[in-house]
């Protein structure tokens, strides 16, 4: 465990703006073990991170935005699906930091009915004053962003998901910040389940709780790509990280990735993932999403490697308006 003292000095370094409210509750699920019985499940809830709806890419927009600002960006330009949750944060942080923003989203989930196409996420970019680019696939992404930065140069480029080096730094922040509150409810968590795609989240939970002195499993369920190449990812954004902050590489024996909930593919729902919607909401009355969290959360229900006297942290993303895009698969729910 490095001292809190050094740690805060480390973070401190790097250029940081305000956006989110922390530190996100850790709350247990009391109702939901009453109910199905299993291990005692504790929600992170990053969904309450208190920009436009909240969710994860508020803590990688802090230090993304900050490096943007110092360097005397002009504008931001980002990129992902159409009902991408980063994109909509994205949106909300440039807004709040007055830059304007440049939306890059791609139409790779195979729908164009009005609930995906106009409501959700997609709705709100257009509140929150972003200027959206549809394109058809990633190779028409590039092009956009290369035109867009022939039009102006300042545009700050932030990858998808936020997950480069310096945003995976909110959730070294995030890590350490769950470390403090598992110690003030003497909890020791048996695994740390977070949904994962680009890898930033689950690469920073792996650095920060080690820094923070709980170096907790962490348990990350594959939403968009296979196991191997999600993995592949964290491993790269964690040694990178790790290195930007002068910690010791995490140690990666802890990582598990699994991507048996993927189902179909990213942004496809799946029979377990609604059901996964349907448990929580109707238990503790918190709401996942249908894309990441809800396939997470499913992961964790069905995890038969977790015994019921342990204690298990699940990491809400959030994502949470992403529901309003899926409004037919749940129209019908009684």
């Amino acid at each position: 465990m490095i001292a809190l003292s050094d740690i805060e000095t480390t973070l401190a370094a790097f250029p940081r703006v305000a956006l989110g409210h922390w530190p996100t509750p850790l709350e247990p699920t009391d109702r939901l073990r009453a109910e199905r019985g299993g291990p005692r499940i504790w929600l992170k809830r990053d969904d309450c991170s208190g920009l436009a709806f909240g969710g994860d890419k508020t803590r990688k927009l802090e230090f993304l935005l900050g490096e943007a600002l110092t360097e005397g960006a002009t504008g931001v330009m980002t990129f992902g699906a159409l009902q991408s949750n980063h994109c909509r944060q994205t949106a909300a942080a440039s807004a709040r930091v007055g830059l304007p923003c440049h939306l890059i989203l791609t139409t790779q989930v195979e729908r164009d009915d009005a609930h995906y196409v106009g409501s959700g996420n997609r709705l709100l970019d257009d509140v929150l004053g972003a200027t959206v680019h549809v394109v058809a696939d990633n190779d028409a992404a590039l092009v956009r962003c290369g035109e867009l930065l022939d039009a102006d140069p300042g545009l700050a480029v932030i990858g998808p998901g936020g997950s480069s080096p310096v945003g995976t730094l909110g959730y070294v922040a995030a890590g350490i910040e769950l470390a403090a509150q598992l110690r003030d409810a003497a909890v020791d968590p048996a695994a740390v389940v977070v949904a994962s795609s680009t890898g930033g989240t689950a690469a920073g939970l792996l650095v920060g709780l080690e820094m923070g002195g709980a170096p907790a499993p962490v348990r990350a369920v594959a939403v968009y790509a296979d196991a191997a190449t999600t993995r592949a990812t964290i491993e790269y954004l964690a040694a990178e990280t790790a290195s930007l902050v002068s910690a010791p590489a995490p140690n990666l024996a802890r990582l598990t990735v699994d991507d048996s909930m993927l189902g179909a593919g990213y942004g496809i729902e799946t029979d377990a993932s609604h059901a996964a919607v349907d448990v929580l909401a109707r238990t503790e009355g918190v709401l996942l999403d249908p894309v990441y969290t809800a396939k997470a959360f499913a992961f964790l229900l069905a995890s038969s490697e977790i015994d019921t006297d342990d204690d298990v942290v699940f990491v809400h993303t959030g994502g949470q308006t992403g529901l309003f895009a899926y409004a037919d698969a749940f129209a019908s729910t009684s």
